[in-house]
């Protein structure tokens, strides 16, 4: 096994804000990603109606705040992640209001 030895308390800092924001951006690709199926599925079917529409309004509120959140305290995997999310239900929300 092998053990991880910094060569100064500042290489050790920089190497775990890296490892930090690798875990953050494979989350946010994780969970950004898991929206796609659906929003193909509701291109393609041009069906919404299994969706709630409080839900979905409930849920773009709190993806915007992440996107905020994210801006505020200047961290990439936040805002990439909710920008994108956002963007797919938005698409989601458009099909909601237009096809029901």
């Amino acid at each position: 096994m092998r053990r991880f030895a910094p060569h100064n308390e500042a290489s050790f800092i920089i190497t775990i804000m890296d490892i930090t924001n690798i875990l953050g951006f494979a989350a946010a690709s994780l969970t950004t990603l898991a929206f796609l199926p659906q929003v193909i599925q509701v291109w393609r079917s041009r069906s919404t109606k299994d969706i709630s529409l409080p839900m979905l309004v409930t849920f773009i509120a709190g993806i915007t705040l992440w996107f905020i959140y994210g801006l505020r305290v200047n961290a990439a995997p936040i805002i990439i992640a909710n920008a994108i999310t956002l963007i797919l239900n938005l698409a989601i929300l458009r099909f909601k209001l237009k096809h029901g």
